[in-house]
């Protein structure tokens, strides 16, 4: 345990200032017929009653050592900074390490008898201290889990739902008819996949496919979007395309108009490897920005281009430096609003290090644990407030379930190293930002990708009266499986039986180097 004494970094706290008897509740109650109006700002909160005398408790459950010291430490020192700005002096703050023995660490936090406990990070915690804690007391945990939270656990942390929900929205208002997905093979990936094939439902958007790589494997990244990209039918098809046209131009009787407009065709062809159309105009990345620029560039080394598809992101690019890679030029993606900037000066100045989203959510829970604690309102009613609140990374709010919201923008990568908002963040919760709830998603399995296949001869403009002479040439392609990735199935006319070439081997390419810039991210 560690005591929090209110000394230290005072002066600079006024920096961030300048810049901006309870009930109980029922944790699972509705809003009702509570109507949503402005929200209030966490920064600046309501005026402390001086008659109240009583000591105040908030318990802190982080890792303060171990793997994940540095992720607490930025969640500790947001802590802090609120604490010095804003808690009267009758408010103590414990703080209890759960990186050697989250059990004792837990039990030690519901020892000291708080009334609101901040924390713990991870999922498994926060499951024992829900199972572990008396059915009234709150607590504000930061984990994206959300089945480990409920029964007055809830969460600051940004939810996956929220930014894959708005992405697949901007898709559907983009035009996106159908889109596929790509996740990395991980518990968090299948609940992500889960969540985009719900929002793709709900705002009339076919999924077509989804992939699942291994994180940070480049074989495993390049053999998903193999798969992706019908590198293998499309590369047979294309193959099919040259040999009807020059079949037709150096047997068949033409127009001089004909001649030119189909050796025209056979030039183009003759520069790409691959013809077709792919039965998707969108992809979206759902995991973290590095392998994203790798599955994009695999993407576009297997002739997926930036004239087919459209790339889509989620909030899981913040932060990264994806915006740097010209690949990504004009993919659009999710992201909360920009750091309040009085905040990330203080922290840079308290930390020697730049602020980040984890210190924000402890900066906020901190002031929301304050602003209930001396409220005249209970619990419930003031931390799942329908209004909401404003706070350091812009609108959030907690919904029954304890689940957050949060007002999140689109971004869109520009070419020059950096983004465009092309789309703000709501400034209110007076009209209903998003329809799904984490707690009604269900991880999704790989779906192989749905196409019809892909047609030589209908890559190509050839005069009618050969059509039924050349007709077919369809290329399928097999997705569902790695041992599976180098089977093309080639239908020499549109009615005959198909024939399966197992054997059949890709050209030989260079291979593709990329250099990865590590970066620190927690895992459920």
């Amino acid at each position: 345990m560690r005591m929090f004494r209110f000394f230290g970094f005072l002066a600079l706290l006024a920096t961030l200032a300048a810049c901006g008897g309870r009930g109980g509740g029922q944790w699972n109650t509705e809003y009702g017929n509570a109507t949503s109006a402005t929200p209030a700002q966490l920064q600046y909160g309501g005026q402390f009653s001086t008659s109240d005398n009583s000591n105040h408790k908030i318990a802190v459950l982080l890792p303060m050592t171990g793997t994940n010291a540095t992720a607490g430490k930025s969640i500790q020192t947001g802590i802090e900074m609120a604490i010095l700005q804003r808690a009267p002096e009758n408010l103590d703050v414990a703080f209890f390490d759960t990186a050697v023995d989250a059990n004792s660490a837990i039990y030690s936090a519901l020892d000291y008898g708080p009334e609101i406990i901040i924390g713990p990070m991870f999922a498994a915690n926060a499951r024992i201290l829900r199972d572990a804690k008396p059915g009234y007391l709150p607590v504000l945990s930061f984990t994206s889990d959300a089945t480990a939270i409920g029964d007055g656990v809830m969460t600051m942390a940004l939810m996956p739902t929220n930014s894959i929900e708005l992405i697949v929205r901007e898709m559907a208002n983009d035009g996106t008819r159908n889109m596929i997905a790509v996740a990395p093979d991980t518990q968090s990936g299948y609940l992500m996949a889960g969540a985009a094939l719900a929002a793709a439902r709900e705002h009339g958007v076919q999924l077509n496919g989804i992939f699942y790589y291994t994180e940070r494997d480049t074989e495993s990244i390049k053999n998903a979007m193999y798969a992706a990209s019908m590198n293998a039918a499309r590369t047979t098809a294309n193959t099919r395309a040259r040999e009807i046209l020059s079949d037709i131009l150096t047997t068949e009787t033409i127009t001089a108009v004909e001649r030119s407009n189909m050796s025209r065709q056979l030039r183009a062809l003759s520069k790409t490897d691959v013809a077709g159309k792919l039965p998707y105009d969108a992809v979206l990345f759902l995991g973290g920005g590095d392998d994203t620029k790798s599955l994009a560039s695999f993407l576009r080394y297997y002739s997926v281009g930036a004239r087919e598809v459209k790339f889509y992101g989620t909030a899981m690019w913040d932060g990264s430096d994806i915006a740097n890679d010209l690949t990504m030029t004009g993919a659009k993606f999710a992201a909360l609003p920009d750091m309040n900037t009085g905040f990330t000066s203080v922290y840079t100045m308290a930390s020697d290090a730049p602020a980040n989203r984890l210190a924000t959510f402890g900066y906020d829970a901190t002031n929301m644990a304050i602003g209930m604690i001396y409220s005249s309102v209970g619990p419930a009613e003031y931390l799942m407030n329908p209004s909401g609140y404003v706070g350091m990374d812009g609108l959030v709010r907690i919904i029954s379930g304890g689940e957050s919201q949060r007002g999140l923008r689109i971004l869109e990568i520009d070419g020059n190293g950096g983004t465009r908002t092309v789309r703000s963040a709501p400034t209110n919760f007076m009209t209903p930002i998003y329809n799904l709830r984490s707690r009604d998603i269900s991880p999704t399995a790989a779906i192989a990708l749905q196409s019809s296949g892909i047609s030589g001869a209908a890559a190509i403009d050839i005069p009618s009266r050969f059509r039924t002479k050349y007709r077919g040439g369809t290329a399928r392609k097999s997705v569902t499986t790695p041992t599976q990735q180098n089977v093309v199935t080639v239908i020499n006319d549109d009615t005959g039986p198909a024939i399966e070439n197992p054997n059949y081997i890709p050209a030989v390419r260079e291979s593709i180097g990329r250099k990865y810039i590590d970066s620190v991210e927690i895992y459920e």
